[in-house]
C-alpha cells in the first residue's frame, strides 16, 4: 500500500501540470487568434508599403529584445539571494510567466513562478519577492518613461512634470524604498519578508535593465508609426513613452487578459498628437499583434534553450573515507 500512497500525489501533480499547460496553450492561441483577427488587415496593408516588411520585422525584433532585457531585470532579483540557477532556467520561468498573462488575473503568473522555481531549487519566498520587486520596478520605471510623451501632448506646459523626473532619479539613487515597500506588502500577506530585502546593487541593476527594456520595447511602436506616415523624430519619444505608459495602465487593469482594451485606450492619446486618429488606431492594433507574436516567439525560444541545456546536474556524492 505504501507505494500506491506515494504515487498518488505524483499522479495528481502530473494531472495538474497537464491541465495548467492546456489552459495556458488555449489562452495563448486565443490571444494570437484575436490579435490576428483584429490586426490582420492593418498588418497586410502596412507590409505592402515600401520597406514595410523590413520595418515590421524590426518591430518584432525590437519587442523581443525588450522582453529579454526585462527578463534580465527580473533575474537580477532572483539570483540576489545567492541562487545558482542557470540563465536558461530562469529565462524559461520568466517567459512562461509572460504568456500566463493571457489568462485573466495576476495570480497565475505568481503560481507559475513558484512551481517552476521549486524545480530549479529557488525558494517560494524568493520567487514571490522577485515577482513583487520586479512588478514595482517595472511599473515605476514605466511610469517614468511615460513622461517622454509630455512635450508632445502638453507642449510648453510639460515643465510641470519635472518633479516626477527628479523623483525617478531619487529612486535610482536610493532604491531601498522598493524593497521596503514589497516587504511591507508581504507582511500584510503574512509571508516571510526577509527575501524581499534586495541589495542596493541588485535593485540598481534591475532598474537599469528595466529602463533599457522600456527604451528598446518602444522602438517596435516607432517602426510601426513611421511605416504609417508619422514624422520619425517627433514620434520617437512619443512611442517610447506612450508604450511604457500604456503597458503600465494595462498592468493595473489586472482583471483583463494582458490589459486588453485599457492599453490601447491609453496609447491612442499620445499617438493622436503626432498622427491622424485613424492611423493611430491602426498603429495601436498592429502593436498588439506584434507584441503577442514576439512574446510567443520569445517564449518558444526560451523553452528550446532550456531543453537544450538539459536537466540540472545532480550533485556528485562525497567519497567515503578510505576510497581512492
Amino acid at each position: 500500500m505504501a507505494p500506491e500512497a506515494d504515487a498518488r500525489p505524483s499522479r495528481r501533480a502530473r494531472l495538474l501540470r497537464t491541465a495548467a499547460a492546456l489552459v495556458l496553450i488555449a489562452a495563448t492561441c486565443f490571444a494570437v487568434g484575436g490579435s490576428l483577427r483584429g490586426a490582420g488587415t492593418e498588418m497586410a496593408e502596412a507590409a505592402g508599403r515600401p520597406g514595410g516588411v523590413l520595418l515590421l520585422i524590426a518591430a518584432l525584433l525590437a519587442n523581443a529584445a525588450g522582453l529579454v532585457l526585462s527578463m534580465l531585470s527580473w533575474r537580477v532579483l532572483v539570483v540576489d539571494g545567492g541562487s545558482t540557477a542557470r540563465t536558461s532556467d530562469t529565462a524559461r520561468i520568466f517567459f512562461i510567466g509572460v504568456i500566463s498573462k493571457f489568462v485573466p488575473g495576476r495570480i497565475w503568473g505568481v503560481l507559475a513562478h513558484i512551481q517552476l522555481g521549486k524545480a530549479v531549487g529557488i525558494a517560494p519566498e524568493r520567487m514571490i519577492a522577485a515577482f513583487g520587486l520586479g512588478l514595482v520596478i517595472g511599473m515605476t520605471t514605466g511610469a517614468a518613461a511615460g513622461l517622454l510623451v509630455a512635450p508632445a501632448v502638453f507642449g510648453a506646459g510639460a515643465w510641470v512634470f519635472a518633479p516626477l523626473v527628479l523623483l525617478a532619479a531619487a529612486a535610482v539613487a536610493r532604491p531601498g524604498w522598493v524593497g521596503r515597500l514589497v516587504a511591507w506588502t508581504m507582511r500584510l500577506a503574512r509571508r516571510p519578508d526577509g527575501a524581499a530585502e534586495g541589495s542596493p546593487r541588485a535593485l540598481r541593476l534591475s532598474i537599469g535593465w528595466a529602463c533599457a527594456s522600456w527604451a528598446v520595447s518602444g522602438l517596435h511602436l516607432w517602426a510601426i508609426v513611421v511605416l504609417l506616415g508619422a514624422p520619425p523624430l517627433l514620434s520617437l519619444p512619443v512611442c517610447v513613452g506612450g508604450f511604457a505608459l500604456a503597458t503600465v495602465a494595462g498592468s493595473l487593469a489586472f482583471v483583463l487578459p494582458d490589459g486588453w482594451g485599457a492599453r490601447e485606450l491609453v496609447l491612442l492619446a499620445p499617438l493622436g498628437a503626432v498622427m491622424p486618429l485613424s492611423a493611430a488606431t491602426a498603429a495601436v492594433i498592429a502593436s498588439r499583434l506584434v507584441c503577442v507574436l514576439s512574446e510567443v516567439a520569445a517564449t518558444g525560444a526560451a523553452l528550446a534553450w532550456a531543453r537544450a541545456a538539459g536537466p540540472l546536474p545532480t550533485p556528485r556524492p562525497a567519497l567515503q573515507e578510505g576510497a581512492a
